[in-house]
């Protein structure tokens, strides 16, 4: 019997992550440290006070609000969702669908991965040959001559910084993207932007079609709770409400991203400490034979080696879990690790050889 299955479900490929169990988790850029105790306690002690057997705000009015004031950003252009993953496929839904994504390789899987279960044209734009990413072909792929799904319109993906490269792009970059002509949503997702010191908050709020998303996976160390946020002009956020399922944020995911956004000094901390970290593993690699790391402006460096498998296996056996990228021709031989923790940080460095 033929599953009742769209073909696009059926012909795409599981998402690309096996768990390994490691003493050492230094592959998915998750935070170093966990959520501080103390602020752990006072989520538990407001949730043990709330109503359980009542629905929370229909669509996060009131995390929402929480996450405008931290931002400076209007309320009604805030959009919460359980990741900013989710909002990925929520935006090919709201502007890509028998359209266009746009995007760059390697990137972030999820792009190209919703675009194509989707149904929308996808084209992924390769890296330059020093892992930048080409603006120029961006650009041209929006205005493919013969291509009806590109002059259709749709959206377009960049990493601000890239992953897993670590690279930035300068803002000059994204002012072209955000002023190409047509029908595109310029999506700039900012998991990575507090260890960038960089934002696109001030070229969204002047080009209506440029959306912002950023998650509390990353800095925030809320991983753990999936919650992720879109920053827009009010009247595409109004209508990317539409496809979020109400009552979608539970009250423990409400009251946790209220409580962090109300005590930032923590993840602020945390960020300076990694950046310092980031780049004392960077110095320290740089010595190394045979390796050779990029700059990242991420809480991740990429690594070259002569052979990522036998790198990779290697720093398992030393109980350092990092994460392979050689599966894209342009990073043959790379490896990804998380900047972790001091003490992780010199076990990776002992089991790197210096």
């Amino acid at each position: 019997m033929k599953l009742p299955i769209r073909a696009a479900v059926l012909a795409s490929p599981n998402y690309p992550f096996v768990p390994i169990d490691a003493p050492v988790k230094l592959d998915q850029n998750e935070a170093a440290e966990d959520f501080p105790a103390s602020l752990k306690a006072l989520v538990l002690e407001r949730l043990g006070r709330e109503k359980w057997h009542r629905y929370t705000d229909l669509n996060a009015e009131t995390l929402c609000a929480a996450i405008a004031r931290y931002e400076g950003w209007s309320p009604s252009g805030v959009v919460v969702t359980t990741g900013s993953n989710v909002l990925i496929s929520l935006l090919i839904q709201l502007a890509a669908l028998d359209k266009s994504v746009v995007t760059v390789t390697p990137n972030f899987s999820l792009y190209g991965l919703d675009a194509k279960l989707l149904g929308a044209a996808l084209t992924e734009v390769p890296l330059r040959s020093d892992l930048t990413v080409d603006m120029d072909g961006v650009i041209a792929a929006t205005k493919a001559k013969g291509n009806a799904a590109a002059h259709a319109g749709g959206v377009v993906y960049l990493p601000q910084p890239h992953a897993p490269t670590g690279s930035i792009l300068a803002a000059s970059e994204l002012q072209r993207v955000a002023e190409i002509s047509g029908e595109w949503l310029v999506v700039i997702d900012e998991a990575y932007h507090q260890f960038a010191g960089t934002s696109s908050a001030t070229l969204a709020r002047s080009c209506p079609n440029v959306l912002i998303l950023r998650t509390f996976s990353k800095a925030w160390g809320l991983a753990g709770l999936r919650l992720g946020y879109a920053l827009a002009s009010d009247e595409v956020a109004r209508h990317l409400r539409k496809l979020v399922p109400p009552f979608a944020i539970s009250v423990m995911q409400q009251i946790a991203a209220e409580v962090a956004l109300s005590n930032p000094g923590y993840m602020r901390e945390r960020v300076e400490r990694t950046i310092r970290e980031r780049e004392r593993i960077a110095l320290a690699l740089r010595q190394h034979p045979t390796w050779e790391v990029y700059a990242s402006a991420a809480n991740f460096l990429l690594i070259r080696t002569p052979d990522a498998a036998r790198a990779s296996e290697q720093l398992l056996q030393a109980g350092i879990l990092v994460r392979r990228q050689d599966a894209y021709s342009s990073l043959a031989g790379c490896i990804r690790v998380t900047v972790g923790t001091p003490e992780e940080n010199d076990l990776f460095l002992r089991a790197a050889g210096l």
